[in-house]
């Protein structure tokens, strides 16, 4: 569902080239819930950038659903679904409803289906109180849930997550987490997660990749990420020890 082959990303400023990503390769298969952490500039950022289409990448190749994002961006859209946890998708001053329906037109979804998903996304996501409210005034945990049903009110098969629980409580951390677990296991949603927030990791992840300095410093199940650290390392411990152990720019 996704694949990068030996992609990277540069940058220049002033007079340097910045390698923000570089020789970057590997798949996710349809159906995996896929964690992807590094410290703040590792090059996280960037790749979903690339995934989404806003960047091109400057070697190597991507590929998303079977598109090239950057010169297939709006097709990929409909495939796609993006929630960034520090950027709202949604009408600040109108009504949550109101950002839903304009989003129907955007992503072109027929009316029965969208009222079918709505009704599904309002009763997991408990959105129904809040519906007729403006974004402005909602809660983080609120605004949170009304970014994941905005980004899944069109069904994609991909659903890419930047910092998804950020800033929120222990139950509304809990909430999104259950919504996430189940949309990827009764739909088969793929799911690519970036966080630093590693409670996300060990509660969704059957997989983790951690990218450092722009190359992939590690790629493999949770337990075999733990068992690469002596006995009654914490999950922390060991994430921090691949990024200052990590491949050298």
């Amino acid at each position: 569902m996704i694949e990068l082959d030996r992609a990277g990303r540069s940058f220049k400023v002033k007079r340097n080239v910045v390698h923000a990503v570089r020789d970057l390769s590997f798949t996710v298969a349809p159906g995996e819930f896929v964690g992807y952490l590094g410290p703040n500039g590792a090059g996280k950022s960037t790749t979903i950038k690339m995934l989404c289409g806003i960047l091109t990448p400057t070697s190597g190749t991507v590929r998303v659903a079977g598109l090239d994002p950057s010169r297939r961006r709006t097709t990929l859209a409909r495939r796609i679904g993006v929630v960034f946890g520090q950027r709202t998708t949604l009408w600040w001053d109108l009504p949550l409803a109101d950002s839903f329906e304009l989003i129907r037109h955007l992503y072109r979804v027929e009316r029965a289906a969208f009222r079918a998903r709505l009704a599904e996304l309002t009763e997991t996501l408990d959105l129904g109180p809040f519906l007729r409210t403006p974004v402005r005034q909602l809660s983080l945990g609120q605004r949170m849930r009304g970014d994941l049903a905005a980004a899944l009110l069109h069904a994609p098969e991909v659903l890419v997550l930047d910092e998804p629980t950020i800033g929120l409580d222990v139950v509304s951390k809990a909430g999104i987490r259950d919504f996430l677990a189940r949309q990827n296991a009764e739909r088969g949603t793929t799911v690519l997660l970036t966080t630093h927030d590693l409670g996300d990791i060990e509660r969704l992840c059957r997989r983790v990749m951690v990218i450092d300095h722009g190359r992939l410093a590690f790629d493999g199940t949770l337990p075999e990420l733990m068992a690469t650290a002596p006995e009654q390392s914490s999950i922390e411990d060991v994430v921090t020890r691949l990024y200052t152990a990590g491949s050298a720019p």
